[in-house]
């Protein structure tokens, strides 16, 4: 899969992916804003397991964000089940080096439009940490909406914060 979002690109992740992903996300500025579950150091068997995650997934949901060189963040999608099952939360990371380009909405945008054209979604939804508001910006450039803030909802750290929701309806 790729999606063209010039000059950069959504597509699927590749094995060749490898020192580009460890380069870029092993980087606590980015490690700082997403789950625990990413990994921080982030290293060469963290690269090997999420690229072998990404591409088991069907229907793909996750994708490298690349510049013609290289991958340079990652987007995805978690569809909900049972009674959420046309709901999914969105969440992305873009190399630090990158930040303030406008990369990251440019790639919600595409992300949004796959996900409500080739899935059976009716609403996408991201969680914001506090200290986040250049995730917050995107997503409203983007065209999510803040819905409310889930008052000390999120432990990052041994800290108890706040996460601002953002949805978008199809």
């Amino acid at each position: 899969m790729e999606i063209p979002i010039d000059p950069w690109k959504l597509r699927s992740f590749e094995i060749t992916d490898v020192v580009a992903l460890v380069k870029y996300a092993n980087n606590w500025k980015v490690a700082r804003n997403l789950w625990d579950s990413f990994p921080h150091p982030y290293t060469t068997e963290d690269a090997l397991g999420w690229i072998h995650y990404a591409l088991a997934k069907k229907p793909e949901t996750h994708f490298a964000i690349a510049s013609p060189n290289e991958v340079i963040g990652g987007i995805g999608f978690y569809p909900q089940r049972d009674i959420y099952r046309q709901s999914a939360e969105i969440g992305l990371w873009v190399g630090e080096p990158f930040w303030g380009k406008g990369i990251a909405t440019l790639a919600l945008k595409a992300a949004t439009e796959y996900a409500f054209a080739h899935l059976n979604l009716v609403r996408l939804y991201a969680g914001v940490f506090e200290w986040n508001p250049a995730s917050a910006r995107a997503l409203e450039k983007a065209g999510y909406v803040f819905e409310g803030r889930l008052r000390k909802s999120v432990v990052k750290d041994g800290e108890n914060i706040d996460q601002l929701m953002y949805a978008i309806i199809r």
